[in-house]
């Protein structure tokens, strides 16, 4: 197949390329620079030229694929309700862009939007569309294409990680860094889902090649790792000290990662693994923040 894939130069998607010219697929890459572009042909994908901004040049480049997988996104967190949006017009742009056909879309989300319960594992067969993380716009949206007859599927995401990037870690180390102290709240025990990033890429592609229309697959490796655990593993690469904040002093420590900080969002792979065949392998997360070279400033979202 020929696959547009959007995000195709980012942390995510360039793993991707390589793992869809393996299994056979010729990749249409989305990227907006000249430095995208040479990225992407030197690993043997064609190059379209889009932005985020411009949902009709996304459009453009499924309008050209037999499928699309949908990795990008806009990590501004200052803006992260308007990027939601954004991602919302996204979508309907390259549904409308393959509507009446059979050609998949695979859109990115997050395992939360799976949550059964305080406590409890998210789960592939469960969508809270009551969510209130913004970015449950994106699964609402992408319901709405499935009800239309479109062949939807979705990727949900826990923390993606390797020696350089840890999701919402990332910033989180910025932040440990900036204060002098890798802080967690309370005693720590909630847990956030981890997977490593080659992991992630095999699973978009698998989703392509064995996935079926309206499905959710949690992209999940590590079902949660505590904060507390996480903290310790930062405080002790930044040589920092670790400490537990109340409630109260998360708004002010963290900004606008205190809408996150303290969340218990454990999720499964169970299901993803037995429709999927999926298998992780890669290093465990905290294994990939003890391999941190904690003294190379942090790459942009």
């Amino acid at each position: 197949m020929r696959v547009f894939l959007t995000g195709a130069t980012g942390f995510i998607g360039s793993r991707i390329v390589p793992e869809l010219l393996a299994a056979g697929h010729q990749v249409l890459g989305l990227t907006r620079s000249d430095a995208g572009a040479a990225a992407l042909e030197a690993q043997g994908a064609q190059v379209h030229r889009g932005t985020l901004e411009d949902p009709a040049s996304l459009a453009a480049g499924a309008a050209q694929a037999d499928a699309v997988i949908h990795t990008a996104f806009d990590h501004d967190f200052a803006n992260f309700v308007a990027n939601c949006e954004k991602d919302r017009a996204v979508l309907e742009a390259m549904g409308e862009a393959l509507k009446g056909s059979d050609r998949p879309l695979i859109l990115t989300s997050g395992t939360g939007m799976g949550g059964v319960g305080h406590g409890k594992l998210a789960d592939e067969d469960v969508f809270d569309d009551s969510h209130p993380n913004p970015r449950i716009l994106s699964e609402l949206t992408g319901q709405k294409l499935l009800d239309a007859g479109l062949d939807i599927r979705v990727v949900r995401l826990p923390q993606v990680h390797d020696p350089v990037r840890q999701g919402l870690i990332s910033p989180y180390v910025q932040i440990a860094g900036e204060k002098g102290v890798a802080a967690y709240i309370g005693d720590g025990a909630n847990r956030w889902p981890a997977a490593h990033v080659d992991d992630v890429a095999r699973l978009y592609v698998l989703a392509l090649d064995k996935g079926t229309k309206g499905a959710r697959y949690n992209a999940v490796a590590e079902e949660g790792v505590t904060a507390r655990t996480i903290a310790e593993a930062v405080a002790a690469g930044l040589d920092v000290p670790a400490r537990s904040l109340t409630p109260e002093e998360a708004g002010t420590h963290f900004g606008w990662l205190a809408m996150f900080i303290a969340l218990d969002m454990p999720a499964s792979s169970a299901k993803t693994r037995q429709r999927l065949g999926w298998q992780p392998t890669g290093p465990g997360l905290i294994e990939d923040l003890r391999a941190m070279d904690y003294a190379v400033p942090l790459k942009p979202w």
